[in-house]
């Protein structure tokens, strides 16, 4: 949707937070049927998660193949978001817990998601189709791709940090 949203701006931004914010919507939705209902399992959250990840490299990727964005800041934005999901599990594996603190978790960013393509919305509404800082002209996608490859990775450390000083 992003991928394709340079040409008909106007309908496909919104539709896009419209239907991140579903996506999210029912990723929240099924996992709280299936502890209401008694079927929650081990296979479902390992599910649950392979979903997750695949929906982050859909999301962020078709971000980074867009005119909307850098793809070298969505190179390290997916590396930040994976490697900060991947920090959570691995402690989960080494046995201290799955981490879900730090800077940025999968609500966090799903937030940005759907705010992101809302906002450069507006933005183009306005005549507007980027913000100058410095010499440089990013649009909000590059904005939240940016903030993704920093305080992705600082929290893919701080989880690693936080797993290690458990392993003592």
């Amino acid at each position: 949707m992003i991928f394709f949203a340079d040409r008909d701006w106007q309908l496909l931004l919104p539709l896009a937070s419209v239907l991140v914010l579903l996506s999210g919507y029912l990723d929240a939705l099924d996992g709280k049927v299936a502890r209401l209902t008694g079927k929650s399992s081990r296979k479902g959250d390992f599910i649950d998660h392979v979903l997750d990840r695949y929906s982050d490299v859909l999301l962020i990727g078709a971000i980074a193949v867009s005119s909307w964005c850098s793809p070298y800041l969505g190179l390290v934005a997916m590396a930040g978001v994976l490697l900060t999901s991947y920090m959570g599990t691995q402690a989960q594996a080494v046995g201290v817990g799955r981490r879900y603190a730090g800077l940025l978790g999968r609500a966090d960013r799903m937030v940005l998601l759907i705010a992101a393509p809302m906002v450069q919305w507006l933005m183009m509404l306005g005549g507007v189709s980027s913000i100058g800082i410095l010499s440089y002209h990013l649009s909000i996608f590059d904005l939240v791709m940016i903030w993704f490859a920093v305080v992705g990775n600082l929290t893919a450390v701080q989880r690693a940090y936080s797993t290690y000083r458990s392993l003592r």
